[in-house]
């Protein structure tokens, strides 16, 4: 019976565990790679931020490089040009870091989408980087878009830049000694209605430099999923591990 019970426990995190990103692939990007995303990067330069389509970005699209990959996975440490603020991760060892941490001219977007998504809930981290300079046509910028495919509708939308008087940006976001708006991570939950569930979802995030190449713009992605990203264990987890542990002492006592 001490036997079954530790079995049981062992089982219950492991299904904890495996059906935390259920429905998206490589959502926390633990595999260390792009595994179940589209990812793209191309010249922006002279496009304003209105004109900036991601699709446009990505592979097919009219303004996609396949000679250039400006986008990465990272680990530890913390993001450029934020004072030792921003870590690069935010739960586990990998995240996304979507265009490159230097200036050129370009746009990288990344993007997923989950067919007939059936759980009520969609979480989602992330964190951006961007180079103050400009008015807020022409700045470097960041858009967000978590989008229901089957109407046709936006859940969630994000739009910012780096437009020099601030103008493009809100409270979220701290300037930098060297003159760089960053947010911290910013957690992302969507509690889908009856009428979205089983539906098609995306995410699509693009980051670009500014238009006129000399300033430059990133974000980070992490945790999309179904369960909010952390990277402590949730309760119910921590008490089953806690449940297999006495479960296994006193199997040891009475040996």
């Amino acid at each position: 019976m001490i036997k079954a019970s530790i079995i049981a426990g062992t089982i219950a995190i492991a299904t904890v565990s495996s059906s935390a990103f259920a429905g998206f692939i490589n959502g926390d990007f633990e595999q260390g790679n792009t595994t179940g995303w589209t990812v793209g990067t191309g010249n922006r330069a002279t496009i304003l931020n209105a004109n900036l389509d991601p699709m446009a970005f990505l592979p097919g699209g009219s303004k996609f490089n396949a000679n250039r990959d400006n986008s990465a996975i990272v680990s530890g440490g913390f993001a450029p040009h934020t004072d030792n603020q921003l870590k690069q991760v935010y739960a586990g060892n990998h995240s996304m870091r979507v265009e490159d941490v230097l200036n050129g001219g370009y746009a990288s977007v990344i993007t997923q989408k989950v067919g007939k998504y059936q759980d009520k809930d969609i979480f989602f981290a992330w964190a951006a980087v961007l180079e103050g300079a400009h008015d807020s046509r022409e700045a470097a910028t960041f858009k967000l878009v978590l989008r229901d495919e089957t109407r046709g509708l936006n859940l969630i939308t994000r739009e910012y830049n780096a437009d020099q008087a601030g103008g493009g940006v809100d409270k979220l976001f701290s300037k930098s000694t060297d003159g760089y708006f960053y947010t911290s991570w910013q957690v992302e939950q969507l509690s889908l209605d009856a009428a979205a569930q089983g539906n098609d979802i995306s995410l699509t995030l693009l980051a670009a430099d500014c238009s006129q190449t000399g300033h430059g713009g990133w974000v980070y992605l992490d945790g999309f999923g179904q369960s909010a990203p952390s990277d402590v264990p949730a309760p119910g987890v921590l008490a089953l591990m806690g449940l297999g542990l006495c479960g296994l002492a006193a199997a040891r006592r009475k040996r």
